[in-house]
């Protein structure tokens, strides 16, 4: 049975009114943040569509996720603190009536240009994912916190996973225009949903903006647990990426000749992930999070050097290997996650939104280079370098964590 957290002024102070987070509000917030981050894939399984449909090029259709991905980024870093400066039910609420506008613009673009500039509005505003984050944190108290935090990235692993699935169902079916104008009747639900049962927030600082967002690199300077916890992240996300992002293209050369399909199949590997998350949080909560930081990265590492030994093995035996990494290495960069994230919202609880905003943003510029990292080297060295990369990145993670 899921547990009941009460939030106290003992263990909130800066909440407004007493508040439960209950499995009900806890799993309504884990599907909204599912729901927000699908936004920024949903373009990806449709790009042959959209080059059709626009009469432009698959170069220039590449734009689209391109923008999309560079919105959620500038908006993690130049939005997310606004959680800590104004009520954060608000901030979330607001964030989501625009991301409808934006999928609803999306959906309506007559032309490729319109439909970049709504692309990146699209992954601005989904950043509202990394805002149900912190209110999760600030909402459970310490001792449940990691559970907490747990279930609802469940919802945003699952969001990742399932909405390229949806995607391409959807635009087979009815086109790419009814992927995006259904989005924003989900958002729109979502917004409706939070706006009955989120509970306030009163603002934990009254810094400037421009104050506000240069507090970040105070707070990067003051705490050394947020830094640690992001570099090891971000290391782990450049082995994660190097790996996922360059699958399709290896998977199709010699030995195995496979499809995007198989490449797809294997991505239900994140599902183990997703579904560990709350049992990652639950043993943060009673371990302590940094020696289950430490077990993701061994996870992580274990698998790559275990795919290591691919080339001496026949064709089938290499794909249930691929196969079984997949699942592990996902499941230990997850447990990673979930563990970093405790340890961070550990840290300071004026601040969730803040600090959330400097480890995601390390995350996610790890997230980057593993996939231009992976790409080079495949081009230029093989599979075997892909997987070497990856494997020492998770080695010097670990070196990060080592007796934290």
């Amino acid at each position: 049975m899921s547990p009941s957290y009460s939030l106290t002024p003992t263990a909130a102070p800066h909440a407004t009114r007493l508040a439960t987070l209950s499995p009900p509000l806890l799993g309504t917030l884990a599907a909204s943040t599912g729901l927000a981050v699908a936004s920024i894939y949903y373009a990806q399984p449709m790009l042959a569509l959209l080059s059709e449909a626009l009469h432009t090029s698959p170069s220039a259709v590449g734009l689209v996720p391109t923008l999309t991905q560079l919105g959620y980024a500038l908006g993690i870093l130049l939005l997310t603190p606004l959680g800590d400066r104004f009520d954060r039910r608000r901030v979330i609420i607001v964030k989501t009536l625009l991301l409808v506008a934006a999928l609803l613009a999306s959906a309506l673009a007559p032309n490729l240009p319109l439909l970049v500039v709504a692309s990146f509005a699209v992954g601005l505003l989904a950043t509202v994912a990394q805002d149900i984050v912190p209110a999760v944190a600030t909402l459970a108290p310490s001792a449940h916190r990691g559970s907490a935090v747990g279930t609802v990235m469940t919802g945003l692993l699952l969001g990742i996973l399932l909405s390229r699935v949806v995607s391409g169902t959807v635009a087979g079916q009815w086109g790419w225009r009814w992927m995006f104008a259904l989005a924003a009747v989900g958002m729109a639900g979502v917004a409706v949903l939070l706006r009955w049962r989120l509970p306030r927030f009163a603002p934990t600082t009254s810094l400037p903006y421009t104050a506000l967002v240069g507090s970040l690199l105070t707070l990067w300077r003051r705490h050394s647990a947020l830094r640690r916890a992001a570099f090891a992240q971000g290391l782990l996300s450049v082995a994660f990426s190097a790996f996922w992002s360059t699958l399709a293209v290896w998977l199709h050369a010699e030995p195995f000749h496979l499809g995007s399909a198989a490449a797809g199949a294997f991505g239900l590997a994140g599902a183990a992930g997703a579904l560990a998350a709350p049992l990652a949080g639950r043993l943060s909560d009673r371990r302590g999070p940094g020696g289950v930081a430490r077990l993701g990265a061994v996870l992580v590492l274990g698998s790559f050097v275990a795919l290591l030994a691919m080339p001496y093995l026949g064709r089938s035996a290499a794909l249930w290997l691929i196969g079984l990494a997949a699942v592990v290495f996902d499941l230990g960069a997850q447990t990673s996650l979930i563990a970093h994230q405790t340890i961070v919202y550990g840290l300071d609880p004026e601040a969730h939104s803040r600090l959330n905003a400097s480890f995601f943003t390390v995350v996610f510029i790890g997230m980057a280079s593993g996939s231009v990292l992976g790409g080079i080297v495949l081009e230029h060295v093989g599979v075997q370098a892909v997987f070497g990369l990856a494997a020492a990145s998770a080695a010097v993670a670990l070196m990060v964590r080592r007796g934290q």
